[in-house]
């Protein structure tokens, strides 16, 4: 059986990355990895980090034409200057980014791999204000506008219903048509990628499911779209209120839960699994992951930091 490669943006130069990188390679693959990163960078970190390894150069308009292999890195070069291993991040590494992603989207439209990972990105200085987050920034690349973000854990996974955006705009951005959307997205996805039915809890917006408010969103907006999938092959309950529903008692009954915005959902999740958790992106025409974690500047080059999640995606994507 041929495994098709998986493709590797390690995206910001300067973050614990590629440390992590040189950290998760160890474990045994079935699918070849193809990294796309700085040659001279790569170069400067391993001496950095005492690190040995061989490097293959492979070029884009070639790959068919090559044997991947497991023993080294596989790596298609994308130019980045700088002298030093590491710097402090700035807009300077955004063309080295955008460059990156380029390729690995063009590699993926010839139908070489379905199969992406992209290192941490910093947000603030790489992507404009309207696209709030990578998630973003790769549905836009192939037209897709009905995406979910899944941070996936074997035991329990969340969706946030919005991603990147400010805690204030939160409930102007909530719709009936959205959590659908959503919630279909990710049964579908544990459907076919899992074989498995999940079990889907979704949260109401405000606290203990109750506002003083004109306006209920729990009511209005949250359960008539629960109610939507009532009599259909779907496993769907709520809307649940925030603070309790991650109890140990009450977490164990479901697969997903999903949360009205990003924090609602993260931070108990994080909390419970730390790294032990991935970021799926759902609704496109391949797979893409990111290790649950940013750049995180300040643990650069002390070859500290934990792996965990970047080797949880290669595994998951190592299944096909």
């Amino acid at each position: 059986m041929s495994y098709k490669p998986i493709l590797i943006v390690a995206g910001e130069p300067n973050s614990i990355f590629l440390e992590i990188f040189f950290k998760a390679i160890k474990i045994k693959t079935k699918s070849p990895i193809i990294l796309i990163a700085s040659y001279k960078l790569l170069l400067l970190q391993m001496r950095k980090l005492n690190l040995k390894k061989k490097i293959k150069l492979l070029d884009v308009k070639k790959l068919e034409k090559y044997s991947l292999k497991n023993d080294m890195i596989n790596l298609i070069n994308v130019n980045y200057i700088q002298k030093k291993p590491f710097e402090k991040i700035s807009k300077k590494s955004n063309n080295y980014i955008r460059e990156s992603f380029l390729i690995a989207t063009k590699i993926i439209r010839q139908g070489f791999t379905n199969k992406l990972i992209n290192g941490p990105i910093s947000k603030k200085n790489f992507l404009k204000k309207k696209k709030l987050g990578i998630t973003e920034y790769i549905s836009e690349k192939f037209s897709i506008k009905n995406y979910a973000m899944l941070i996936y854990n074997k035991d329990l996974s969340v969706c946030p219903l919005t991603t990147h955006v400010p805690l204030k705009s939160v409930s102007k951005k909530i719709n009936k048509k959205l959590i659908i959307e959503k919630i279909k997205l990710i049964n579908d996805f544990y459907k076919e990628r899992l074989k498995l039915k999940p079990k889907i809890a979704v949260l109401g917006l405000n606290p203990h499911c109750e506002t003083v408010s004109n306006f209920d969103e729990d009511k209005e907006i949250i359960s008539p779209a629960i109610n939507f999938f009532k009599g259909k092959n779907y496993n769907v309950s709520g809307p649940f209120p925030s603070d309790t529903i991650f109890l140990k008692q009450n977490r164990s009954k479901y697969d997903v839960i999903i949360g009205m915005y990003h924090d609602q959902v993260l931070s108990p999740l994080k909390t419970l699994f730390e790294y032990d958790a991935i970021n799926i992106t759902l609704g496109l025409p391949f797979v893409r992951i990111s290790p649950d974690h940013g750049p995180n500047e300040h643990m650069l080059g002390k070859n500290k930091s934990n792996p965990l999640s970047l080797i949880r995606a290669i595994s998951f994507l190592d299944k096909s």
